[in-house]
């Protein structure tokens, strides 16, 4: 099959996907239960392995593992994001029901968001080679700040993107529905407003986005096939909105979880540099890498428990 007939393959499998989580199973605002967010997890990740299986008859084993590896990469951090998505809906006290809306409207923005990403990284991978080693060096230098860096030291409210939409951008003090954007009279003048979930959606996409800045060069560190970078994370994307009502609330047991990734990220940079001595590591060994530092992270974290911490509720002031 041609490059082309891949594209349009794989947008279609994307655009049914996204139409039956839009249209068929979540025309209504609902609270997502566990056994809805398992299945439809589920679904996303066999259709992640089907097409990775198509991959291996259409271009190879090489092909066939990068994805895979790239898959598997993009499933832990996005493990992290979920984290990160935990804390700002429960910061701004989004009600369980708006959930859903706001992820999944989130996942389109952050599709859109990481696509130019990884265009803007594969131009520049092919037009100056030696950005590689600084993709490389940057990981090693995000792996090894990661592994000593609290996640739950974060805190939305000091977030300069919230500070600026609140300084252009009226804001409704409550919110209305599932709705991103309203009308208010105020001093005897109808006004629209932005919503605070809509607020939630920008800070999604936003901290999507810098979550992309560590995990695309990441999965350029696997491969440097564009194709293959994309398809691996829209995939994992798109399981997004499922992973996070699957993981909300065992999420943050995973504490060991982000000395896994930390030692995955290393691991890539260390992998782009070593190219500059002509040392590749293959595409095999890396899936090994990754997948065992993440299982012993996961196991370590299951056996061994960590105290939590809680962050205090946002207020939403009117503008």
């Amino acid at each position: 099959m041609s490059q082309l007939g891949l594209w349009v393959s794989f947008s279609v499998v994307i655009l049914v996907l996204m139409a039956v989580d839009l249209g068929l199973l979540n025309r209504q605002a609902h609270v997502i239960s566990l056994k809805e967010a398992a299945r439809w997890t589920v679904v996303v990740v066999l259709v992640a392995l089907a097409f990775n299986g198509w991959i291996f008859y259409e271009r190879g084993s090489q092909s066939g593992f990068e994805f895979l590896a790239g898959y598997v990469l993009e499933l832990a951090l996005s493990v992290d994001n979920v984290f990160v998505f935990i804390l700002i809906l429960s910061y701004f006290r989004v009600p369980t029901a708006y959930h859903h809306r706001v992820l999944i409207w989130g996942i389109i923005g952050a599709l859109i968001l990481r696509g130019g990403a990884i265009a803007a990284g594969a131009i520049l991978i092919s037009s100056f080679h030696w950005i590689t080693y600084v993709f490389g060096a940057f990981l090693v230098v995000t792996g090894v700040r990661m592994a000593f860096h609290d996640e739950q030291d974060i805190e939305p409210e000091s977030n300069p993107v919230l500070k600026l939409i609140r300084r252009f951008m009226p804001i409704s003090p409550s919110y209305d529905g599932s709705k991103f954007f309203t009308k208010q009279v105020i001093a005897g003048t109808a006004k629209d407003l932005a919503t605070p979930l809509f607020v939630v959606l920008i800070m999604l996409d936003v901290t999507d986005l810098v979550f992309a800045v560590d995990s695309i060069p990441a999965v350029f560190g696997v491969t440097l096939d564009p194709f293959i970078v994309f398809t691996s994370n829209v995939f994992a994307i798109c399981g997004l909105r499922s992973m996070y009502f699957l993981l909300a609330g065992i999420v943050d047991k995973f504490h060991f979880l982000k000395l896994g990734l930390a030692l995955v990220l290393t691991f890539a940079g260390v992998k782009m540099l070593l190219v500059f001595f002509h040392i590749e590591i293959g595409v095999v060994p890396s899936l090994g890498v990754v997948t065992s530092a993440l299982a012993v992270s996961v196991v370590a974290s299951m056996l061994l428990k960590k105290k939590d911490k809680h962050h205090s509720p946002v207020e939403h002031h009117e503008v």
